[in-house]
């Protein structure tokens, strides 16, 4: 099965970031993306290709998190995101702005970790994944504009997280760290 090889290879390590992002363990991220390989490769030759493959994947991967978080709690163990450790893409440049990005990610990261597993996904799946608002729609079966208000109200959410936690909201910094780390610039 060739093809499906050709899949892994091409998907791996964005559903293992998914994974990562949603369940906040490595390991557990590990298990969670080869379980949702072989999901795929039980289904595979039912994908109908209603919608692109990774959609599929990425649709089976957020399921799969959200399965293991629900067991997690229902067993009382912690879930939690502590385990997360978001690398900064670019250090070229001198270290009193990469120490301000690595603050600023270490903010973000911790909080992401108090959204609510419905925002967490949508920010996860946008800003991460780097899906589209109609890819997002089609994952969640929800509609595009449920997707967008979702979204829009997770910034919020973010945004206020940040500051209560003492963090000034640094568009200019923090838009300019996203650009040049590849992200949409719009948290």
């Amino acid at each position: 099965m060739e093809q499906f090889d050709q899949i892994v290879i091409t998907h791996q390590k964005r559903v293992y970031n998914i994974c990562l992002r949603l369940c906040g363990n490595p390991d557990d991220a590990f298990d969670l993306s080869q379980e949702v390989f072989l999901k795929a490769w039980r289904g595979f030759e039912d994908f109908r290709g209603d919608s692109a493959i990774y959609t599929w994947l990425y649709r089976l991967a957020v399921n799969a998190c959200a399965d293991f978080t629900r067991k997690k709690a229902r067993r009382g163990e912690p879930v939690s995101l502590d385990d997360v450790d978001l690398p900064l893409p670019d250090t070229r440049f001198e270290p009193s702005i990469a120490l301000e990005r690595k603050e600023l990610a270490r903010s973000l990261e911790q909080a992401l970790k108090q959204l609510s597993p419905e925002h967490r996904e949508i920010v996860v799946l946008r800003e991460t994944a780097e899906l589209s608002y109609a890819e997002i729609a089609g994952m969640l079966g929800l509609e595009e504009g449920t997707v967008k208000s979702r979204l829009a109200r997770a910034r919020l959410a973010l945004r206020d997280i940040l500051i209560r936690d003492g963090n000034k909201p640094a568009q200019n910094a923090s838009k300019q760290g996203r650009k040049e780390a590849g992200g949409h610039g719009t948290l």
